[in-house]
């Protein structure tokens, strides 16, 4: 048996599978709860500012007295706030996206984001990408245009919003596998709270509205409820399965995404999307198994918005 196996025997990486699974649940309900709070009325920077001042609350209320001052200290200052720009970016880009998209729409798009990690590798890890993947990169985004269809009366510029998003999200996890070497995921979530939270709060502070109704009140605690779960989720999968075991079931989120788009938002898919989000998906799990087979490191798992 490998040391790999003897890490995560078998009964732990169904189980961490299954926690990734309720993580990808947790941030679609983060999406969804955003595009609910923009349709009753809440300024998108506002929703940004919930999403990560709840989060924030709910890391130190419970990380604070397991660590105490070593959840603030940080082994690369620099790199948690460039992590935390990354994520914000990405948070910011698809809160406003989903006001006028589909969930269906921007969560297809998000799955370019093991596309953008593969193609950004190169002048940021020093890694070589072989011709095949570069052609899995060009077939991904081929399937990106059959979804958004420019030139076309369906085409909404909020696509591009998803897109710059989904190369936030790259970089975020770019920089994620980098200050894993100096800094525990607690502190990690600390610092993305902390950094927005603070950068947001000038905005916000004169510019500010309560929900009106209690569907609006109940997705204004979710947006950050759901955020903190996600992540809490993915983190104790990371524990218990390797990532090149999760980052298939990633993909399951569009399932997420299409019944919530459907059931609570009345927009089911439309038939191009059935045509390139599969082209999208295929061609990340073709990188993902190609890596694989190359013994290449495998992207750490995803942590959206």
């Amino acid at each position: 048996m490998t040391a790999a196996a003897k890490a995560f025997p078998e009964e732990r990486r169904l189980l961490g599978i299954g926690l990734a699974l309720g993580a990808y649940l947790m941030f679609t309900g983060i999406d969804s709860s955003a595009k609910w709070l923009g349709s009753v009325g809440i300024w998108a920077v506002q929703i940004v500012f919930l999403r990560y001042a709840i989060h924030l609350v709910l890391v130190a209320a419970i990380h604070l007295p397991r660590y105490g001052r070593g959840l603030v200290r940080s082994g690369n200052m620099r790199l948690q706030f460039f992590r935390a720009i990354a994520l914000l970016g990405a948070t910011g880009c698809n809160f406003l996206a989903v006001q006028y998209l589909p969930l269906t729409v921007t969560g297809s798009i998000a799955f370019t984001v093991p596309l953008l990690i593969c193609a950004l590798s190169v002048p940021m890890l020093g890694e070589t990408v072989g011709w095949r993947r570069w052609t899995a990169i060009g077939v991904g985004f081929l399937g990106v245009l059959v979804i958004v269809r420019p030139g076309t009366d369906a085409f909404h510029p909020a696509a591009l919003l998803c897109l710059v998003a989904a190369l936030s999200t790259a970089f975020y996890m770019l920089f994620t596998r980098r200050v894993a070497l100096f800094d525990n995921a607690a502190t990690s979530q600390f610092y993305v709270g902390i950094f927005a939270t603070v950068l947001l709060l000038p905005f916000v502070l004169f510019n500010w509205s309560w929900p009106t109704s209690p569907d609006g009140w109940l997705a204004f605690f979710t947006v950050g409820l759901f955020g903190f779960l996600g992540h809490q989720l993915i983190t104790m999968a990371s524990t218990m399965a390797p990532a090149s075991v999760l980052a298939p079931f990633s993909y399951f989120q569009i399932i997420f995404m299409s019944a919530s788009s459907w059931l609570i938002f009345n927009q089911p898919p439309d038939v191009w999307l059935y045509v390139g989000a599969p082209v999208v998906i295929g061609s990340g799990l073709y990188i993902w198994m190609r890596e694989r087979a190359l013994a290449k490191p495998t992207t750490p798992i995803a942590e959206p918005r």
